[in-house]
């Protein structure tokens, strides 16, 4: 065929595009280019696609003239093309909401704070839904709940909602991520509940950290669904009730405090990596301690899914 045509040179020059924005990124940790990528790359289709009809209509043209003519030497439409894509991406990263910086430069943290009576409920079940970021459950609210969220550009407000039915209340909280976030998205959030309310404790959370210290709150039942991060869960304390607690996901490491008075049974299944169990007995695949059956309520956790690190400490 005596063909010698050069291939274009997208591939590279997005090599050379992807590392600027990934190199500048790590020199200024405020600029967060994923919600325009994220947003804009079917941009590169639509550009590549209208180099390639360039070129083909101009292969056409060198070919109708000179039927003997090779082809051109190079996708020069297709170049143009995406070096086109660039320049308007950079465009966007200048204009766009790449960088959320208050007057000082600096990353822009909104704060928001909640307050939630508890009215005739005589007990509610809590449903919780986080984006990536950190999560602290604790007690000693005077009111059934205090929140503190404190989040950046990449989260929407958060969302509290109250209502109370037959003597049972139903509190939701939850969060819409607006943007996807590049390493130093900031979301935490502080629940504190209130100690004479049963509650039943629901939550679901991206990739992070979660903190739930149990001890002085009146939780019966405790499902937790988390993405990769760490948990770090404190069951201590006397119990009045039964405690049911699972936890499941892709936790790289949960650790798991547990009573020493109060009867204790953890089964474990799944993708687990390993389990460090101070002080527990070995029941196939359940872990007990010394007051196990001998005590009026019981904790009883389950623990399924990917998690990397199981440690079980039994505590005062």
């Amino acid at each position: 065929m005596g063909r010698n045509e050069q291939p274009p040179l997208v591939f590279p020059i997005l090599l050379i595009a992807g590392g600027a924005i990934f190199l500048y990124a790590n020199y200024r940790p405020a600029f967060d280019p994923w919600p325009v990528l994220r947003t804009y790359w079917p941009l590169i289709l639509i550009f590549v696609g209208l180099g390639k009809i360039w070129d083909s209509t101009q292969r056409q043209r060198q070919q109708a003239g000179n039927p003997n003519a090779p082809p051109p030497s190079s996708s020069v439409g297709t170049t143009i093309a995406i070096l086109g894509f660039v320049l308007i991406l950079v465009a966007l990263f200048w204009h766009g909401r790449a960088f959320s910086r208050d007057r000082r430069g600096e990353n822009v943290i909104h704060h928001q704070s909640r307050t939630i009576e508890r009215d005739d409920a005589k007990s509610v079940n809590v449903s919780v839904e986080s984006g990536a970021g950190q999560v602290t459950v604790t007690g000693g609210s005077p009111h059934l709940l205090d929140a503190d969220f404190d989040y950046g550009y990449s989260y929407s407000n958060p969302s509290v909602e109250y209502k109370t039915e037959a003597g049972l209340g139903q509190l939701t909280i939850t969060q819409d991520s607006e943007h996807a976030h590049f390493g130093t998205a900031h979301n935490d959030w502080t629940l504190r509940f209130s100690n004479d309310v049963p509650l039943s404790l629901k939550v679901e959370m991206g990739a992070g950290e979660g903190r739930f210290r149990l001890r002085d709150l009146q939780v019966t039942n405790l499902k937790l669904e988390m993405g990769a991060g760490h948990v770090d869960v404190d069951l201590t304390g006397p119990r009045k009730k039964d405690l049911t607690a699972d936890i499941e996901g892709g936790v790289g490491q949960a650790t798991i405090r547990l009573p020493k008075n109060v009867g204790v049974t953890v089964n474990a299944q799944g993708g687990i990596g390993s389990v460090n169990a101070h002080n527990f007995k070995r029941d196939g695949d359940d872990y007990i301690n010394d007051a196990y059956g001998k005590t009026p309520a019981s904790v009883r956790v389950k623990v399924q899914g990917g998690v990397g690190q199981i440690t079980l400490l039994q505590q005062d």
